[in-house]
């Protein structure tokens, strides 16, 4: 019997797509508060990677989730590297910009269903018919020990 899929999380989407809005807010506090920075990094670091990689089509394993959150900051740093460069070889770059650049990148992205990560789906941990290394295996009858 095939399993149906999931819904998505809606909340957890609006969240994710809020979170760059919230951000572009936090700029209105003074320079060094930290209700000025904490939002702003937790959001690069993680937003974009996480409007990307999630909801996964058909969900993710145990294991596999906990990979795909680690994939997720890299890869919010390279989308932030990128919308930077840009804006700077366009003579453009403020962190208003930035943050309203990357937030509206998250909208969209929160929208749309992740990126597919096959080896992630099959769960690379929980593979079946590998032996642990070191562990034992049948022996037939007759062979030698």
């Amino acid at each position: 019997m095939a399993h149906p899929r999931p819904i998505p999380r809606v909340g957890r989407r609006a969240a994710l797509a809020a979170s760059g809005w919230i951000a572009l807010a936090a700029t209105a506090f003074p320079g060094g508060s930290p209700l000025r920075w904490i939002p702003i990094l937790a959001f690069v670091t993680l937003g974009p990677g996480l409007a990307l990689l999630f909801p996964q089509p058909g969900g993710l394993r145990p294991g596999a989730r906990l990979e795909a959150l680690a994939f997720a900051a890299p890869l919010s740093l390279s989308v932030a590297t990128l919308a930077a460069t840009a804006l700077f070889l366009a003579e453009s770059f403020s962190l208003a910009v930035f943050l309203a650049v990357l937030a509206l990148f998250v909208s969209v992205a929160a929208v749309l269903p992740g990126v597919p990560l096959p080896a992630a789906t099959r769960g690379a941990v929980e593979r079946e018919g590998v032996r642990p290394p070191g562990g034992s295996r049948k022996r037939r009858s007759g062979e030698a020990r």
